[in-house]
């Protein structure tokens, strides 16, 4: 079951104006399942993407960075489940080029201003048909407040959909922003299999979306892990349609800059925990902070070697504060000059270990106390500066291994 997740409600999610979204049942994988999802932007809207850095990354991952870089304005994004469109080669890159022109010629649009998306197995062949016989469903269902259809329609392992909504003023007018995500295994993005979209009706320089898009996946995203996998399909969207009204932002420094990527950060990392709090077989959600480095980078070598380890993970499941396991794991981080007789460690507020060895007053009782919680913090202190960072994880659990050892089944 999902770590204090709940299926989002329909009515809560805010429609984003010049935004449609139509979902469908193709049938790519399974029966009776929405597989094929649309979102349909009216001229004028700005987007931007970032993808994964693996370097076997899928067909459609390849044929959004050709797309984007050619400039064109992108009117239409099409996301398929079921099928990752990965590992498949040369006819993988023409399946999803066709899935793209067969909705722009839908639309009457060129095929360079539509994205595709995929997500599911790897290594078998993207049913196109099946995806492009699904349009004239999606598109007769587009409507501006689908937004928990189409979190449901983007679903693969995940067993909740994932959504959310924020609202803020900027300029005396009122901006919205709502976003979806999926993922529950194969999740370690390095911008899993894991897809984030997030669109708002806020006025921002086109210019500007890029680096605001990176600097959101580096704080969210980039800062969730639940089995280290990177994906060959990660990628996540921003889209602004420029459509609330208020004066554009030219500046994200500026006090509206400010305002908006504070508002958009808040759903980027709740659509990011969500993925970790619904990864497969989780019981546990876990917050590694390390601070005290010397810079953000090291905190997060340190705290990635953790939140991958697993036996720190099967340690969680267990609730077995067999808690030496974090630290051989800060120990082989890779930080060649760190001194063990600096670090301190925490379960929540429990002392564990300082100056490197155990605190003369931590009882084991207490360190068991925190494991059986749903939630907890694991804090390290490395006494080498003032830097800090932190990612989110989980536990690592028999469920795990059942459901990914099943998934073609």
């Amino acid at each position: 079951m999902p770590v204090h997740l709940s299926a989002p409600i329909a009515s809560e999610l805010l429609p984003i104006a010049g935004l449609r979204i139509g979902v469908a049942e193709a049938g790519i994988r399974k029966a009776g399942r929405k597989d094929v999802t649309l979102f349909l932007l009216e001229p004028g809207a700005s987007v931007a993407g970032v993808f994964t850095s693996n370097r076997f990354c899928a067909a459609p991952v390849q044929v959004c960075r050709e797309h984007l870089a050619a400039g064109s304005a992108i009117r239409a994004m099409v996301v398929n489940t079921g099928n990752a469109n990965a590992g498949t080669g040369a006819d993988g890159l023409a399946r999803a080029r066709a899935t793209c022109q067969a909705l722009a010629d839908a639309l009457g649009l060129q095929a360079t201003q539509v994205l595709p998306f995929s997500t599911g197995v790897i290594m078998e062949p993207l049913p196109v048909e099946r995806i492009v016989a699904g349009l004239p469903a999606a598109l007769a269902d587009a409507q501006p407040q689908h937004w928990a259809r189409a979190a449901e329609g983007i679903m693969t392992t995940d067993t909740l959909p994932k959504a959310t909504s924020r609202q803020l003023s900027l300029g005396g007018q009122t901006v919205s922003i709502t976003g979806i995500s999926k993922g529950a295994g194969m999740i370690r993005p390095n911008m899993a299999t894991m897809l984030g979209f997030i669109a708002t009706d806020a006025c921002i320089d086109p210019a500007l979306l890029q680096p605001l898009l990176h600097e959101l996946a580096e704080a969210s995203f980039n800062r969730i892990t639940i089995d280290g996998d990177t994906s060959t399909n990660d990628s996540f969207m921003l889209v602004a349609t420029q459509r609330a009204g208020h004066a554009p932002i030219t500046a994200l420094d500026s006090a509206e800059g400010v305002q908006l990527k504070a508002a958009l950060l808040a759903v980027a990392q709740q659509l990011a925990q969500a993925i970790v709090r619904d990864g497969e077989g989780a019981t546990k959600f876990i917050t590694v902070q390390v601070e005290g480095g010397r810079t953000a980078q090291e905190c997060r070598q340190v705290a990635y070697a953790i939140a991958h380890s697993p036996l720190v993970k099967t340690a969680f499941f267990a609730s077995d504060p067999n808690l030496g396991r974090i630290l051989a794991a800060v120990g082989y981080a890779g930080i060649a000059d760190l001194d063990q007789t600096l670090i301190e460690l925490y379960l929540d507020e429990v002392h564990v270990a300082t100056q490197g060895g155990r605190n003369p007053a931590y009882r084991e009782e207490d360190g068991q106390r925190v494991m059986r919680q749903s939630e907890i913090t694991v804090r390290v202190g490395l006494g080498r500066g003032a830097a800090q960072d932190q990612v989110w994880t989980c536990d690592l659990s028999h469920d795990y291994v059942t459901i990914n050892a099943d998934y073609r089944s």
